[in-house]
Protein backbone atom coordinates (compact mmCIF):
# COMPACT_ATOMS: atom_id res chain seq x y z
CA UNK A 1 0.00 0.00 0.00
CA UNK A 2 1.50 3.29 -1.05
CA UNK A 3 1.13 6.36 1.11
CA UNK A 4 2.86 8.82 -1.24
CA UNK A 5 0.84 12.03 -1.73
CA UNK A 6 -1.98 10.56 0.34
CA UNK A 7 -3.77 12.97 2.64
CA UNK A 8 -5.68 12.14 5.77
CA UNK A 9 -8.08 14.29 7.72
CA UNK A 10 -7.97 14.27 11.51
CA UNK A 11 -10.28 16.49 13.53
CA UNK A 12 -11.01 18.57 10.44
CA UNK A 13 -7.35 19.19 9.57
CA UNK A 14 -5.83 17.66 6.43
CA UNK A 15 -2.34 16.17 6.62
CA UNK A 16 0.00 14.73 3.99
CA UNK A 17 0.71 11.22 5.25
CA UNK A 18 4.28 11.20 3.92
CA UNK A 19 5.10 14.36 5.88
CA UNK A 20 3.91 13.03 9.23
CA UNK A 21 6.51 11.89 11.76
CA UNK A 22 7.18 8.14 11.63
CA UNK A 23 5.41 7.53 14.94
CA UNK A 24 2.31 9.37 13.67
CA UNK A 25 2.40 7.31 10.45
CA UNK A 26 2.56 4.15 12.55
CA UNK A 27 -0.46 5.26 14.59
CA UNK A 28 -2.41 5.96 11.39
CA UNK A 29 -1.61 2.46 10.18
CA UNK A 30 -2.63 1.04 13.57
CA UNK A 31 -5.95 2.88 13.35
CA UNK A 32 -6.57 1.51 9.86
CA UNK A 33 -5.85 -2.04 10.98
CA UNK A 34 -8.12 -1.73 14.01
CA UNK A 35 -10.91 -0.18 11.92
CA UNK A 36 -10.71 -3.17 9.56
CA UNK A 37 -10.82 -5.51 12.54
CA UNK A 38 -13.89 -3.75 13.95
CA UNK A 39 -15.65 -4.19 10.60
CA UNK A 40 -14.67 -7.88 10.52
CA UNK A 41 -15.93 -8.41 14.06
CA UNK A 42 -19.20 -6.60 13.29
CA UNK A 43 -19.70 -8.98 10.37
CA UNK A 44 -19.02 -11.97 12.62
CA UNK A 45 -21.47 -10.61 15.18
CA UNK A 46 -24.14 -10.28 12.49
CA UNK A 47 -23.53 -13.90 11.48
CA UNK A 48 -23.75 -15.07 15.09
CA UNK A 49 -26.94 -13.10 15.71
CA UNK A 50 -28.52 -14.60 12.59
CA UNK A 51 -27.53 -18.09 13.71
CA UNK A 52 -28.91 -17.44 17.20
CA UNK A 53 -32.24 -16.39 15.71
CA UNK A 54 -32.34 -19.50 13.56
CA UNK A 55 -31.48 -21.77 16.51
CA UNK A 56 -34.16 -20.13 18.67
CA UNK A 57 -36.72 -20.64 15.91
CA UNK A 58 -35.68 -24.28 15.49
CA UNK A 59 -35.93 -24.81 19.26
CA UNK A 60 -39.44 -23.38 19.36
CA UNK A 61 -40.46 -25.78 16.60
CA UNK A 62 -39.13 -28.72 18.63
CA UNK A 63 -40.84 -27.83 21.91
CA UNK A 64 -44.05 -29.62 22.82
CA UNK A 65 -47.13 -27.59 22.06
CA UNK A 66 -48.88 -26.37 25.19
CA UNK A 67 -52.23 -27.96 25.90
CA UNK A 68 -54.70 -25.58 27.46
Amino acid sequence: MTQKNQTITIDGTEYNFAELPENAQNQVMNLRVTEQEVVRLQQLLAIAQTARTAYAKALKEELPKPTH
